[in-house]
């Protein structure tokens, strides 16, 4: 593992998306021994599977204990059923979450069938806000730069909020549905504030075709057309890469 703080942000290399993945697992599992009702932002796609896996195996082998953990996912597609194989809620329940004897009342997920979806937003925040903000929240990153479905824009929206999806994320996402036209065109998603006041941060980026987004993250601007940059600005953030992720990084700042 090669470390580095780069513009105030620190930055971790690992040999292999193995490794990286045993490095953010052990962390979430400090974190939650540290403080036993922790409370644990989690994120979706295939970069933190892995990580997901090792957490679990962890807790069947009896060395942490998540039965008062609280865990708020940073996003929904929305309209989806809670029991649609592509859904959050599903992925979460199934690669996760019934794996490690949580409490279902301590899982927060936003409600892809929400009929009042601004009360579902302001609900969700309030519920986040009410238990002291968020412990350790994990990220990945889009290949547009979003974190959550916050997409490229001309401002930050805030808040969490009904996002439409950017043709990018979508064509991305494509590969988990039967067809292009099958994937949901919106989705809810945590803010960037809400993600923001979050205690401690975790990136986590796989794959050579993240190389090109993480090195322009480390541009000196911070601009709401690549969300992530606004990651520079806060005070406890680790940002984990394997080397492909890595490459263009290492080439110039390693």
């Amino acid at each position: 593992m090669q470390c580095k703080n780069l513009k105030g942000v620190n930055v971790m290399v690992f040999d292999s998306h193995e490794e990286l993945s045993e490095y953010a697992a052990e962390e979430v599992v400090m974190q939650v021994k540290k403080k036993l009702n922790s409370v644990l932002g989690l994120a979706t796609g295939g970069t933190p599977l892995k990580m997901y896996k090792n957490i679990v195996k962890i807790n069947r082998n009896g060395l942490v204990d998540f039965s008062k953990v609280i865990t708020f996912n940073l996003d929904e597609y929305y309209p989806i059923a809670g029991d649609d194989k592509n859904s959050y809620r599903y992925y979460m329940w199934s690669n996760f979450l019934e794996k490690i004897g949580i409490d279902e009342e301590n899982v927060f997920i936003p409600n892809g069938e929400a009929h009042n979806v601004l009360l579902e937003c302001e609900t969700y925040d309030e519920n986040i806000n009410s238990l002291g903000g968020i412990d350790l929240q994990i990220l990945g990153i889009g290949n547009n730069g979003h974190i959550g479905f916050n997409e490229p824009s001309d401002s930050f929206q805030l808040d969490t909020h009904l996002v439409r999806l950017d043709d990018n994320t979508i064509k991305a996402n494509a590969r988990f549905f039967n067809s292009q036209q099958s994937i949901p065109s919106k989705a809810i998603t945590m803010g960037i504030h809400t993600i923001f006041q979050s205690k401690k941060i975790m990136l986590l980026a796989t794959g050579k075709e993240k190389e090109q987004i993480i090195f322009e993250l480390f541009s000196d601007y911070v601009d709401p057309k690549l969300p992530a940059s606004i990651l520079k600005l806060h005070n406890n953030v680790s940002i984990l890469l394997d080397k492909q992720a890595a490459n263009k990084l290492l080439e110039v700042y390693f």
